[in-house]
């Protein structure tokens, strides 16, 4: 069955559709929450509201995006509802950094290893980067530029303008550049 026939008939009241739904989604909702929140048991308790939160409103779907769109918009709501609650944990305020978009020295990417080893310690360093980012940014960032999403797309998915994004996302690389460059000029 196409994924149309699927939500048609989920939203009738088929438990096998619904369950094939669940299934076709399940590793993509929570590779994504994990990507935002950085914790298996977390990731898994949002991927689990996301699915409830699904059943709940599959009524609601109009079909006006696809699918996956309107999960992961579900999934950045309670990443970001999660992260309210979590006030305690400090993320790196992007609003008002200027300094992140001055001229520095930038890495040579050229001179980039290619070796196993030290490719996991690139991944490493990029990770901690990604996770000092604010889950507003981190959410914009891993949807744009890891899941490939469009800057529209992105917009939609996060109920932000077009323009809220295409900011949010340069603040997030500039951040990120600047993380990586103090990494490599240690």
């Amino acid at each position: 069955m196409e994924e149309t026939e699927l939500i048609t008939h989920a939203q009738n009241g088929d438990k096998k559709a619904l369950a094939q739904l669940v299934k076709n989604y399940e590793q993509t909702i929570y590779n994504f929450a994990f990507k935002i929140c950085r914790d298996k048991e977390k990731a898994e308790n949002i991927m689990q509201e996301t699915f409830y939160s699904m059943v709940k409103s599959l009524e609601q779907f109009g079909g006006n995006s696809k699918l996956s769109t309107w999960l992961y918009k579900i999934v950045s709501n309670h990443c970001l509802m999660l992260a309210r609650k979590m006030k305690s944990r400090a993320f790196v305020s992007l609003e008002n950094d200027d300094d992140l978009f001055e001229d520095t020295q930038i890495a040579d990417w050229r001179s980039l290893p290619d070796k196993g080893a030290e490719n996991e310690e690139l991944k490493q360093i990029l990770d901690t980067a990604i996770q000092k980012l604010s889950p507003e940014y981190r959410m914009i960032f891993l949807l744009r530029d890891v899941e490939g999403f469009s800057t529209e797309e992105t917009a939609q998915t996060a109920e932000l303008s077009v323009p809220a994004v295409k900011s949010r996302l340069h603040r997030a690389r500039a951040f990120l550049r600047n993380e990586l460059n103090k990494a490599f000029q240690k």
